[in-house]
């Protein structure tokens, strides 16, 4: 399934990733070391699943590593909610969040479309 052609949403969450490692970095500099690795670890995934969705190995798998990302998206705004809501972290810029609905609509549109192709074939 992977082609070269340029992919949306896989050069949409790689670009998120690179802001998701920086905010990661502010919390990590005050020392909140497990919220850093949270939110590192379920930002950057959402990206990393997109790219594996490319090498898929059918449809199902396609999707299926589609709806992973979504769910890392989701958890994401969790913790980038906490933050917002806590006086001990950094809060995010509303760009994070913008992005991150963005991507989160993107996915859920893919992820339709992908269904609705797989069942009438």
């Amino acid at each position: 399934m992977r082609s070269d052609k340029k992919n949306l949403i896989v050069e949409l969450t790689f670009e998120f990733s690179i802001k998701i490692i920086s905010f990661s970095e502010q919390i990590r500099d005050i020392k909140k070391f497990e919220m850093a690795s949270q939110i590192f670890r379920s930002g950057t995934s959402i990206g990393a699943n997109v790219r594996e969705a490319q090498n898929a190995e059918s449809k199902a798998d396609f999707i299926h590593k589609l709806k992973i990302s979504a769910k890392e998206a989701d958890e994401l705004f969790y913790w980038l909610k906490l933050c917002e809501a806590s006086k001990h972290y950094p809060a995010p810029k509303q760009e994070l969040f913008q992005e991150l609905e963005s991507i989160t609509l993107i996915l859920s549109k893919i992820i339709g479309t992908s269904k609705r192709s797989k069942s009438s074939n």
